[in-house]
């Protein structure tokens, strides 16, 4: 399991969207999808 799909099910098992964890990540929502789809990893 990579590292988006990894997140994705974490963040899907907590509830939230990708809005809410980039607020607790103190990112955007933006960034939080690309994380996801495996565009980046900054």
């Amino acid at each position: 399991m990579n590292f988006n799909e990894k997140l994705i099910n974490l963040r899907k098992s907590k509830g939230l969207s990708q809005e809410e964890l980039g607020n607790e990540l103190k990112v955007s929502r933006q960034t939080v999808s690309k994380w996801e789809s495996g565009i980046s990893l900054r």
